[in-house]
């Protein structure tokens, strides 16, 4: 049976992709081949991804908890494994809930809590201008998205009403950034990778202002790892929130949440 000029193509495009060491050489193929107009659009997309750029870069977007989530140049791509922290979010959501999704990065972490539980009141926030502006496109016409280091960012108006705040801040000791994947090292913003020291700095920070953020009854959940969720446990308890673990091992994924007290 002959091979079709298409299925050749596509053939081809996978061979060049798992010479360059994608894992998912068929699927990212497929993807690029729908994304190019003509051939010398893929090409140049081909050798884009050979060359470490994050696919979800090139495509211009990312399926995140069945959503398609705009990711320009220069922005943290959010990771699958995050689902994880949108399922507990979204557990502890209901309609009206005040919702902040803080180092938002895309904001499509708070997209994704708003596409579970419609009618929450959601904002997002992140230093990054240039997040800040996906985050806009991303978040839907009735959230509300600020430019901002941490709460600076947010109106003193979500003060103490805040049901559910996530945060999904960078968690990767500064050492060991070198041993990343190229196209998170090499493409992704330095500040949404470097957690400090111990990867859990951000996190102090975080846990430091939560109390005066949060309402009474309200949580604070942070994606860490299983072996920093200790620190970022203790940071919490620290500052009177009380906390507990949760672990999904099928997302690889840890997540702390840390609730304050009722009134």
């Amino acid at each position: 049976m002959s091979i079709t000029p298409a299925v050749e193509v596509l053939l081809r495009t996978v061979s060049t992709l798992r010479g360059a060491g994608c894992v998912f050489a068929e699927e990212e193929a497929e993807l690029l081949l729908d994304a190019a107009a003509t051939p010398a659009e893929l090409d140049v997309l081909v050798h884009r991804r050979v060359v470490g750029e994050p696919l979800e870069v090139i495509l211009g977007w990312a399926e995140f908890c069945g959503l398609r989530v705009r990711v320009d140049a220069g922005v943290f791509v959010p990771r699958q494994r995050t689902r994880f922290l949108v399922d507990l979010a979204a557990e502890l959501a209901r309609p009206g809930s005040v919702v902040v999704d803080l180092c938002c990065g895309t904001g499509a972490i708070g997209a994704a809590v708003a596409a579970r539980v419609p009618g929450i009141d959601l904002s997002c926030a992140d230093v990054d201008p240039h997040a800040v502006r996906c985050a806009r496109l991303n978040a839907g016409p009735d959230a509300h998205v600020y430019e901002g280091d941490l709460y600076d960012a947010l109106p003193d108006s979500l003060r103490g009403r805040v049901d559910v705040l996530v945060v999904n801040a960078p968690y990767v000791p500064t050492d060991e950034i070198a041993m990343m994947p190229p196209e998170a090292r090499d493409h992704e913003p330095r500040h949404a990778l470097d957690g400090g020291a111990d990867g859990v700095e951000v996190h102090r920070r975080v846990a430091v202002g939560a109390p005066a953020w949060l309402a009474p009854g309200g949580s604070l959940l942070i994606e860490t790892s299983e072996e920093q969720a200790p620190l970022t446990a203790r940071a919490m308890a620290d500052h009177g929130l009380v906390p507990r673990v949760s672990t999904n091992d099928e997302m690889y994924c840890t997540v702390v949440v840390g609730t304050r007290a009722g009134d």
